[in-house]
């Protein structure tokens, strides 16, 4: 009885509700192509709101509304949009066409005008989607689109102290701090690290995209052109802009396991996403939460007993001692390779409508992350604990005859970064109005362990633990960004960006970096520690006009004032034809700038480094504004300046073939250099000017019917026709002990190669996606052309190739529940690893290759022939066989097993 009165009670109230529109309606349908295929992960979204979800694996979707009538839109890359008028709950059987502008295509990076679709753009953008990030089997962001953007390269350096923290990574061969990092269209903070080492991106910092979690990308917009004129510093190369995710109907929680062929590098991983509604469908809030470890992978060589003895690397030791300890350890007890590594990630992103004519958002993330690796093996032969340094054989362990065995420090690294952005949208009068205000932060902190100070005062007391310091960066961006169609043919934009940057260096303990510091990663010293700051204002204006349907003229014109650097003037022109409705031209001329970084003016530090003549030395690094760089005539910094010009044909074969390819020249002035070693010291300078060439090609081939299932091709590569300097390398006046003077160059060979040749001349992926009933295989090859190093240690007679290789990687996708899908990934299936060679510059190279006599160790040689020594001198004796020292053009670590879990709920 209490059940019928409830009842009927219920529905009074539900039949008086009703009237006044306060009922939820359900919206239920299906997506397919015309073909009748089932269409996942398309949007589908109510029109005029953020109401929206995306169709599931067989093409349904639902989402509850306010009232009826509704119109829903429905899109995604390389479909049709359609607008479907709902006006009752019926089952909707929607069909796609494929072809013209989608939403997923609609670019807003590169433009500060009306968005515009990708065809529809005069400037060169890849987009990629989450399911082609996920697909690549990588653990992070950085090596994901390492794997699907040929101009984008990065790899893991072996030892490389703080670098272990974050790998450098560059589009067009122009280094990490040319490429601008974008957030839902906002300026992203860069890494406090600044890479001091000898790897590529040596003398750079740049933003931290592998802190970044994959489960809340929806997708990634690479503007492969020059974009200061629009965004100002660091545009010089390119933008990536993340796009994250805005789903509210959809969670996941996916489970990551892997493992190396080796049987190290053990990886685990969980990570959760979802989304809901808020304020009665007025706006929505989509988070991600990400753990992983990564373990330790361990590729060290077989060490050289006679190069560590005699020959230029070696340490003057007593041949037996050395055979007998590397009898031991065979390694030099070295570990390098991929570091161990914890990582935890928090993100958000929301909106919520204020009124029909503003909306409310915002995103945030936190992420932190500890890393664990190692220095250079301290062998007994190398530091012999005898004398000074006897008290060693009390401070770390001994081998089974007691003796003293030698020590290998760490280096552990902790990061946390954090950005968030908070802005309001509005429509006044027409216009389009965009204002936010960003912050973001980066800090770096180490601790070296197992290590010691052998300085006087310290020795047998010295502790085995150092707090060496550290650095940290953070920003505070504020934006207002207007634009307005004033017709069908002109849409105009202009904006106001004001930023203010900070830059920490983070004092160490008084025992980490007095008289030396603690050996192998030297402390921040309290006199060089310090916080800095710059602030700077920029304005821009930008015009598009369509002269015709098919003619587009843009341009955008910017002025900056920094604190530091005064004034600049920058500007862009781009152009687009299309030559009939399959066929488009575009071209884009631009001048760019990019202020050198607060790392770059103020790090001022001692570092261990591989000195000339072998061994080890300590060398300082004299920031710019020091009375020792004005002492030697070193000019305070000034911005680098560009020229870039984009010049490409694109075109729509038919429905399924399509392709772009795009020729670019960037002219960098005045590009700020980190030199070599000068006596011993360091320095950031405006070097000399350079000039980087190339092309990119894209294409596909989609939706191939191939029995029951269809095949996606795509082909997409990268060619560098010149990266090098238009200008000599400039030197430094040093006066010697005699009162003589001596010029030493700015730059040796090794580091020039390391700006210019270190990363693949060429780049191609090739990759097929065949879809049939449950199951998804893709198979992705990646060609890496020849990289070219010139280490300081060896001849000049002779450079280091490595040779191209070819990477394929296999992905498995099965569909084993509506919800569960288990993914298998093999990546570098064919186990390919790095293999370099000595190359002749001359005949004196090519004799020194082909002379196969060894050196009599009693005429003072080292019992070598002349190129065994070259390769010791360059891989440390061969700890660093694979890579050597500098790195590689792809990892060492060889094939890899990933398996992977989604539930979807």
């Amino acid at each position: 009885m209490k059940q019928k009165y409830f009842l009927k009670a219920f529905t009074i109230a539900f039949m008086f509700m009703l009237p006044l529109g306060l009922m939820a309606q359900t919206v239920k349908g299906k997506v397919s192509d015309e073909s009748g295929i089932a269409l996942p992960y398309m949007n589908v979204l109510v029109k005029g709101t953020s109401t929206g979800t995306t169709t599931n694996d067989a093409g349904e979707f639902s989402l509850t509304v306010k009232s009826l009538p509704v119109t829903i839109v429905v899109s995604s890359i390389g479909y049709t949009t359609k607008e479907v008028k709902v006006t009752s709950n019926v089952f909707l059987n929607i069909v796609i066409a494929e072809g013209g502008e989608s939403l997923g295509e609609i670019i807003i990076t590169g433009s500060r005008t009306a968005p515009r679709s990708n065809a529809d753009s005069p400037l060169p953008i890849d987009v990629v989607g989450i399911k082609e990030l996920l697909s690549t089997g990588q653990n992070t962001f950085d090596k994901a689109l390492q794997f699907k953007i040929p101009s984008f390269n990065t790899v893991q350096t072996p030892v490389n102290d703080a670098t272990s923290l974050l790998d450098p990574y560059e589009i067009r061969n122009m280094g990490p701090s040319r490429t601008l990092v974008l957030i839902n269209g906002k300026r992203k903070n860069v890494s406090a690290l600044l890479y001091t080492q000898d790897s590529p991106g040596r003398g750079e910092t740049g933003t931290d995209i592998s802190a970044i979690p994959v489960d809340a990308i929806k997708s990634i917009e690479v503007l492969r052109d020059g974009a200061s004129a629009q965004y100002g510093s660091d545009a010089i190369a390119g933008v990536i802009n993340i796009i994250l995710k805005d789903d509210v109907s959809r969670g996941s929680a996916t489970l990551r396991s892997g493992i190396t062929s080796a049987g190290d590098g053990e990886m685990f991983g969980i990570s959760i996403n979802n989304g809901s509604s808020i304020g009665d469908d007025k706006g929505f809030v989509n988070y991600t939460v990400d753990f992983s470890k990564v373990g330790l992978a361990n590729r060290p060589g077989t060490v050289s007993a006679k190069g560590e003895a005699f020959g230029g690397t070696g340490f003057g030791a007593d041949l037996a001692d050395v055979q007998e300890f590397l009898s031991r350890k065979p390694d030099a007890g070295n570990i390098n390779g991929s570091p161990e590594t914890v990582a935890t990630k928090f993100l958000i992103n929301g909106a919520y409508d204020l009124s029909e004519e503003s909306t409310l958002y915002f995103n945030a993330a936190y992420v932190f992350k500890k890393v664990n690796s190692y220095a250079n093996y301290r062998t007994p032969y190398w530091k012999v604990a005898t004398g000074d340094l006897a008290y060693l054989q009390d401070l770390f362990p001994s081998n089974e005859a007691g003796g003293f065995d030698g020590y290998v420090p760490t280096f552990e690294g902790v990061l946390n970064d954090f950005n968030a952005t908070l802005g309001i949208k509005r429509k006044v009068n027409d216009w389009n109005v965009d204002s936010s205000i960003t912050f973001g932060g980066n800090e770096q902190t180490y601790k070296v362990n197992n290590s010691h100070n052998a300085s006087d005062g310290y020795q047998a007391l010295s502790p085995t633990s150092f707090d060496p310091g550290g650095t940290s960066f953070n920003h505070i961006v504020g934006n207002l960004d207007v634009s307005r169609l004033l017709s069908d043919k002109v849409s105009i934009g202009m904006g106001a960006e004001f930023r203010n940057e900070n830059f920490e260096v983070i004092a160490g303990k008084v025992s980490s970096y007095e008289g030396g510091g603690s050996d192998s990663f030297s402390g921040n010293d309290i006199k060089n520690s310090g916080i800095f700051n710059r602030y700077n204002l920029g304005g821009y204006f930008s015009l598009d006009y369509d002269v015709s349907d098919a003619f587009l003229l843009s341009g955008t014109v910017r002025g900056e004032n920094y604190s530091d650097f005064g004034n600049t003037f920058v500007y862009k022109f781009s152009t687009r034809y299309k030559l009939s409705d399959n066929y488009t031209m575009r071209g884009s001329v631009s001048s760019g700038f990019r202020a050198p970084s607060l790392h770059q003016i103020y790090t001022e530090k001692s570092q261990y480094s591989f000195a000339d003549g072998g061994g080890i030395d300590v060398v300082g690094l004299v920031n710019n504004v020091s009375p020792k760089a004005r002492e030697l005539g070193i000019p305070k910094l000034t911005p680098e300046k560009s020229t870039n010009i984009t010049v490409g044909f694109g075109g729509k074969v038919s429905n399924n073939i399509n392709f772009t390819v795009d020729y670019y020249k960037i002219d960098v002035e005045d590009r700020v250099i980190y030199t070599n070693q000068i006596g011993k010291n360091q320095f950031f300078i405006n070097g000399f000017d350079t000039t980087t060439s190339g092309i990119d090609f894209v294409s596909s081939y989609s939706n191939i019917e191939i029995g029951a299932g269809t095949l996606d091709l795509n082909l997409s590569g990268n060619y560098t026709i010149a990266n090098e300097r238009t200008q000599d390398v400039p030197t430094i006046d040093v006066k010697n002990d005699d009162g003589s003077v001596t010029a030493f160059p700015v730059l040796d060979r090794s580091n020039l190669a390391l700006m210019f040749t270190s990363r693949p001349k060429t780049k191609w992926i090739l990759g097929a996606n065949y879809e049939i009933n449950k199951v998804g295989v893709a198979i992705n090859n990646t060609y890496f052309g020849k990289t070219t190093f010139k280490q300081k240690f060896m001849s000049s007679d002779l450079r280091t190739e490595f040779t191209p290789k070819i990477i394929t990687d296999l992905a498995i996708n099965f569909k084993a529940s509506e919800k569960l899908t288990i993914a298998f990934n093999i990546n570098n299936l064919l186990n390919i690893l790095p293999e370099w060679a000595f190359k002749a510059e001359n005949v004196n190279g090519q004799a020194i290759i082909d002379d196969t006599s060894v050196i009599s160790i009693a005429d003072g040689g080292s019992g070598l022939t002349q190129l065994e020594n070259e390769a010791n001198a360059i891989t440390f004796n061969g700890r660093y066989s694979q890579m050597t020292y500098d790195g590689s053009h792809f990892s060492q670590l060889g094939t890899m097993f990933n398996l992977s879990l989604n539930y979807q709920f």
